[in-house]
């Protein structure tokens, strides 16, 4: 019951075929009747040393005539994201934090936020969930993690100066709304293994990055994307349920007549349920994309 913590960093014309000379990319294309769709799995918070990134996302970008993100990012209002996540994770009603834990959980997770110097209590007005994501951000942050620097904040830049077109699966609100919605249970599990294994934080991200930059499935999936799936209400809400949505609408975008880069959390391209895999049942030809061998 591990790596629950990575929720953030997971849960987006040259490389039209895969190079077998080159290391996998976590990227797939999917051919339509008469376009590409690129499926780039991201790292929404990246430091400054994982650069620069592979050389096959500027390939898949300079193909595109749209990006896709999870949210439309160029478009977003800050306060308005703000003011979503306190009206749904900030208790309005004189409940605490420990009344939603129980005195035994609680204390539990006071000794685990001492363990990583986390004062525990500056949250004790939210919702477990939404103390997991700050503790989570908190200790990213420490280690250098910086979502300024993950694909989608970089990618959006670039297609800002560009002029491209940024468009979103969801909003905002629903993403908050996919934790609001989990059952308390699920909640205080959520917190209790965020807490736990932020001691381990560096290692787990070193080895997340690695195989993410080699398109290493295998590890994504037997490393990451198994120990999610053990916390079965999580993983449905958050990974499951959200992969079948956004299959169906690549699906239509694969009618069209603009190529397409979709950007999302990495998790969601790998395992039997990923979008990849999802698509290739339907019938679509979708291959996972190489980089480029260097030049001698």
């Amino acid at each position: 019951m591990k790596k629950i913590l990575l929720l953030i960093s997971l849960l987006l014309a040259l490389p039209v075929h895969a190079d077998t000379r080159g290391h996998p990319v976590t990227m797939w294309k999917v051919a339509g009747a008469k376009n590409s769709v690129y499926l780039l799995g991201s790292i929404h918070l990246l430091r400054s040393e994982d650069y620069p990134l592979p050389t096959a996302l500027d390939a898949a970008y300079d193909d595109a005539e749209v990006l896709i993100m999870e949210v439309d990012m160029d478009d977003m209002d800050p306060l308005a994201a703000q003011t979503a996540f306190t009206n749904y994770g900030v208790l309005q009603d004189g409940t605490t934090l420990r009344d939603l834990m129980g005195d035994e959980l609680y204390d539990k997770a006071i000794t685990a936020a001492k363990v990583i110097d986390i004062p525990l209590e500056m949250l004790s007005k939210t919702e477990p969930w939404y103390a997991a994501m700050t503790v989570e951000i908190m200790m990213l942050s420490r280690i250098g993690f910086n979502p300024a620097l993950g694909v989608e904040m970089q990618m959006m830049s670039r297609a800002t100066a560009d002029g491209k077109p940024i468009e979103g699966f969801e909003t905002i609100e629903e993403q908050i709304r996919f934790l609001d919605g989990m059952s308390l249970p699920a909640q205080r599990e959520m917190l209790l293994s965020t807490l736990e294994e932020s001691a381990k934080l560096g290692e787990m991200m070193d080895e997340l990055i690695d195989a993410w930059r080699l398109g290493d499935v295998a590890v994504l999936e037997t490393g990451m994307l198994d120990d999610l799936a053990q916390h079965e209400e999580l993983n449905k809400a958050l990974v499951v349920d959200r992969n079948s949505r956004w299959a169906a609408k690549i699906e239509d975008l694969l009618d069209d007549d603009d190529d397409y880069l979709i950007i999302v959390g990495a998790l969601h391209l790998v395992g039997p349920d990923g979008v990849p895999n999802q698509l290739k049942r339907i019938g679509y030809d979708v291959q996972q994309l190489s980089e480029p061998p260097p030049l001698r």
